[in-house]
């Protein structure tokens, strides 16, 4: 094998303060892992100018068609896959919008494939084969800042004309380039080099603001509300009558459930439809003229 590169400048590989672990006791163990975590949702709020522009780029970019894919290795791609897998239910979403690539593919999810995340090429067929282009975002996910396989991706969308983010846990080299740079800087893991750890937690929580955020200014939220829900399953079906006759105080359960019905299962239709006294097909136009936005339909 090849003398690898030398990454013990980068501060998620540093040694943590806390020294002995294998001499603590169990509680002692889980108070230290516990503690530590303090250190992700700081980093997260340290981000959070960084993640707002991203997201405010972002928008638009969605809006006119656009799609976000997440690049990581590891714990990271895994991640990224995470919650790219949690917004179509969340937010009626086509699985096409938000995409997790992750270095070995599906296999990776379950059975580590750390090999792969050293070919710096490795990300550019999946590329292609999503067609990437001008109007779609490619995020990388390095909790170190140096996984060549993230890296060598982000350049290849920028060379496909994406707009292109970078995520780390501590700074990454001057030589990665990126239109956004979101740095979570976790600093040393209790487990020294562990990434799954506090920088994970700091990126779970990143990706969840990225997400949210996003679908939120795009409409699929009203007050706190998921209103772009469809009743495909008992569960998402209670919670549509919950937030329909919540939004519509006149309405009891059974009433709700038949103004569902006639709304094809759509929450946000059948909302406008009991709001505005008007059937499917016009509350379906009303949306449509705003963009989805309930709000601007109610008001």
């Amino acid at each position: 094998m090849t003398m690898p590169p030398d990454r013990g400048h980068v501060t998620t590989e540093h040694r943590h303060a806390a020294g002995e672990l294998d001499t603590c006791t169990t509680s002692e163990l889980v108070k230290l892992i516990i503690d530590d975590q303090e250190t992700a949702v700081e980093a997260a709020l340290s981000a959070q100018d960084a993640i707002s522009r991203f997201v405010d780029a972002l928008v638009p970019r969605l809006a006119d068609g656009g799609r976000l894919f997440y690049l990581g290795a590891g714990t990271s791609g895994r991640l990224g896959v995470l919650d790219a897998s949690e917004c179509p239910p969340t937010f009626n979403v086509d699985p096409g919008v938000i995409n997790g690539l992750i270095a070995g593919g599906d296999p990776a999810l379950r059975r580590s494939s750390e090999a792969r995340e050293d070919d710096s090429a490795g990300a550019h067929a999946e590329l292609e084969l999503h067609q990437v282009g001008a109007k779609d975002t490619v995020l990388g996910i390095a909790a170190g800042g140096t996984t060549p396989w993230v890296l060598g991706g982000v350049q290849e969308a920028a060379r496909r004309g994406a707009m292109t983010g970078l995520m780390t846990c501590a700074p990454p080299p001057d030589t990665a380039r990126a239109d956004h740079h979101i740095l979570l800087d976790t600093g040393a893991e209790l487990l020294t080099g562990s990434t799954r750890l506090k920088a994970g937690t700091a990126t779970k929580i990143a990706l969840n603001a990225i997400t949210t955020s996003l679908f939120i200014r795009l409409g699929k939220v009203h007050e706190n509300l998921m209103v772009d829900l469809r009743a495909t399953n008992a569960k998402l079906h209670d919670r549509c009558l919950r937030i329909l006759c919540e939004l519509c105080p006149d309405l009891d359960r059974f009433a709700a459930d038949a103004i569902l019905k006639k709304a094809d299962g759509d929450l946000k239709v059948a909302i406008v439809m009991a709001r505005l006294g008007v059937n499917a097909r016009e509350a379906n136009l009303r949306l449509v003229d705003v963009d989805g936005h309930l709000r601007a339909v109610l008001n």
